[in-house]
Order: C-alpha cells, then structure tokens, then sequence
C-alpha cells in the first residue's frame, strides 16, 4: 500500500516530529509508514488522515 504521508506533511510544513507527536507514536513510525514498510492500524490511518486534512482513501492508495 502507497501513502501520501509525507507528500503532505511537507505541503503543511510539519516535521517528522511534529506529526508523531499528533498522533502519539514515535518519529521512527512515522518513518516506517512513509517508506511503506508499516501499515498503519486503521485508527492510526484515521488520525493521519484527520491531521493532513485529508480522508483515508485520497492518503493511502491500496495497489491491486
């Protein structure tokens, strides 16, 4: 699964950090979904998507 994560992260200005910290996980997460090694928890998907503005579906892309 593709993510858009850190495509709007930096379109908002906000560091790794200061992500993690909105969502309460570590900036190494952050790292691992935005390299597409970690899928997150649907809860997870749901708070980056609330924080980058954006829904689930436009912030993770599911490759058929």
């Amino acid at each position: 699964m593709k993510n858009r994560i850190k495509e709007l992260r930096k379109k908002y200005g906000y560091r790794q950090e200061d992500l993690a910290e909105a969502v309460n996980v570590s900036r190494q997460t952050i790292i691992a979904i935005e390299n597409d090694k970690y899928n997150p928890t649907l809860e997870l998907a749901m708070k980056l998507a609330r924080y980058l503005n954006t829904c689930v579906e436009e912030l993770f892309i599911l490759e058929s």
